[in-house]
């Protein structure tokens, strides 16, 4: 195999054929094999096989001591755990703490690649620095390069200072873990065997799969790979070689299919014709160890072991260790199955997930477990843990303070730091009704009025005893008493149709009337704000009553009222209006004066004599 892989790096056609040949590539793509156009006589290949030469990766990445981000004061600093990939004071992962890289990062330089057809087909640190940037995309103007930035997500622009430098630092480590690109950074590879299959991997990966991005403009309409939009001739675009010429992304959607982050610095793998990070590639072929976070397998001793079985398995795990154990749907190393918190290794062990991350049973009880606020004692794994409040009971110790009785699953009430069952709390707690004095119970209604509170059933009425419930009622001597009772026995009733008074009701010699019955006896006018007067007690209007009873005027033969004060004259059984006592002859006014009869009319002295 590794006679392979260097006749592959020089390019021969005895390479192709041993690839096409390799279970390695039995997920690749057909239509990527179909690509590599082998020209006999030119000695190259055209496309779209990578044509590098390995190198050793560089990886300047500082960690150690650095804080936190997740813990902030908590953590004194980064301090690396001897095989997991987390930190030994505060337990993080690595990624969470502020790592940075020592100097200016090109990918080609993380990847171990070293062009051999463009050595300049990478931005040089001075001209990315000057344009503002971490990293630009290469071959570009400083105008397109803009162009491009104003693309992406504005916390995702690598700009130096901001969020962006720090978020593609994170994505550096994340997509392009440095125990994914040399094993050398690998601390669960120990023997050649291990190496030599390691390395397998990795040529092959990073000469079929593995590739950087272009950036350049579209040279038609066409439509995004990723969303689908439609894309002007002229605009800025991504373009895979791994997918072909005329596929091309939108920047913003040139992402992992899996994470669905930017992929850093452009580096794509291409697996079933889908974008992926380095980091989910491999997990498409390796299982990875959740706890140190490198790549694990079954173990295997020759190279043909290796293609033999994944020809009959149909599913790709290269093989770098030994054992390894399968939990919690994951892949661990065979001693990375351990305690979260103090390591000890949980093959054949019981033991508890929380947040995701195994306990053996000690470390649970310790960290985690509740003390039971009635015997005091931890609350083990064994055991419900029922809780109330932040107060934590075992399942048995869970019961009436008063009665002993269980209250798993029934209805309880806290009281002084005690719990009780609900008749117990009720009898010695609730409040109770002024009117049977019953403790009131969970779920029964209260009826309050004036200081006072009933059961529903005995709110009643003083007279019916009909519970009032919802319908309207009146006191009475700090009783109540229902409508229909109250206007039966209490209420005013009108003098005239004895119906119950309940508003706007007239009173006449102390009797009781409705406005529409107060009316004149005569003529049925109703007297509300009118004049009138009574005769033998039935009230008459006035013009009824002058009408009826009155005395008539022997001038006018009106009646002569009694109201508003109106005076009159009279003489032998006859009388007048006092504005009518006038001379018969000359009208004058008689009033006061003395006067003759004149075969019956009044008349003054000076026309008596004539």
């Amino acid at each position: 195999m590794a006679d392979d892989i260097r006749l592959y790096e020089s390019g021969s056609s005895q390479t192709i054929q041993s690839l096409k040949n390799n279970s390695y590539m039995t997920d690749i793509d057909d239509v990527i094999i179909d690509q590599i156009n082998f020209d006999a006589e030119k000695d190259n290949f055209t496309r779209p096989i990578n044509t590098f030469t390995m190198t050793e990766i560089i990886v300047e990445e500082v960690d150690e001591g650095q804080p936190c981000l997740a813990c902030v004061e908590r953590c004194s600093g980064f301090s690396r755990h001897k095989w997991r990939n987390t930190c030994q004071n505060c337990k993080c992962p690595r990624e969470l703490h502020d790592i940075y890289n020592l100097n200016f990062v090109n990918v080609r330089d993380r990847l171990g690649w070293k062009r051999i057809d463009d050595p300049l087909n990478c931005a040089t640190k001075e001209d990315t620095v000057s344009l503002g940037y971490t990293w630009v995309p290469p071959a570009l103007s400083p105008e397109q390069v803009e162009d491009y930035m104003d693309q992406l997500p504005n916390h995702k622009i690598p700009r130096i200072g901001s969020a962006g430098e720090r978020y593609r630092d994170l994505q550096l480590i994340r997509q392009l873990p440095k125990q994914d690109l040399a094993h050398v950074h690998c601390r669960m590879i120990h023997n050649d065997i291990e190496i030599k299959e390691y390395n397998i991997f990795r040529e092959l990966r990073d000469s079929i799969a593995l590739d950087i991005g272009l950036v350049k403009e579209s040279e038609h309409e066409t439509s995004c790979y990723h969303c689908h939009g439609e894309i002007q001739g002229e605009d800025l675009v991504v373009f895979a070689p791994k997918f072909g010429k005329d596929v091309c992304w939108h920047p913003a959607c040139f992402v992992c299919t899996t994470c669905e982050e930017l992929l850093v610095d452009l580096v794509y793998g291409c697996h079933a014709k889908q974008l992926l990070c380095e980091r989910h590639y491999a997990e498409k072929y390796v299982p990875r160890c959740p706890a140190c976070d490198e790549m694990s397998a079954v173990e295997s001793t020759t190279d043909m072991d290796v293609f033999k079985r994944l020809e009959e398995e149909k599913a790709p795990q290269l093989i770098f260790s030994g054992e390894y154990t399968k939990a919690m749907d994951q892949n661990f190393h065979k001693d990375h199955l351990a305690c979260h918190h103090c390591d000890k290794k949980l093959v054949a062990c019981r033991y508890i997930l929380k947040e995701e991350q195994p306990y053996c049973i000690p470390c649970y009880q310790e960290q985690f477990a509740h003390n039971c606020e009635e015997c005091k004692k931890a609350i083990g794994p064994d055991y419900k843990d029922l809780s109330y409040k932040d107060r934590h009971w075992h399942e048995f110790c869970f019961k009436c303070c008063e009665c002993g009785k269980s209250l798993v699953d029934q209805a309880f009430a806290p009281k002084n730091d005690q719990i009780y069952c609900s008749d117990c709390h009720d009898n010695k707690f609730a409040a109770r009704c002024d009117g049977c004095g019953e403790p009131f119970r969970g779920g029964m209604k209260k009826f309050e009025y004036k200081g006072k509170q009933w059961h529903e059933d005995c709110f009643c009425c003083m007279i019916c005893k009909d519970p009032i419930r919802n319908k309207s009622f009146i006191p009475r001597d700090n009783e109540v008493v229902c409508v229909p009772c109250y206007e039966d026995q209490f209420a005013q009733k009108c003098s005239k149709c004895s119906g119950v008074i309940n508003k706007g009701g007239v009173a006449y010699k102390n009797m009781p009337w409705h406005r529409e019955c107060f009316v004149c006896t005569n003529c049925n006018k109703e007297l509300a704000k009118e004049k009138f007067t009574s005769r033998e007690d039935k009230p008459y209007c006035a013009e009824c009553y002058g009408q009826l009873f009155a005395k008539k005027c022997c001038r006018c033969e009106q009646p002569i009222s009694g109201f508003g004060g109106t005076k009159f004259i009279s003489f032998e059984d006859r009388h007048w209006h006092s504005d009518c006592f006038v001379c018969h002859k000359c009208e004058n006014s008689m009033v006061g004066k003395g006067f003759l009869l004149n075969e019956g009319h009044v008349v003054c002295p000076d026309c008596g004599r004539q």
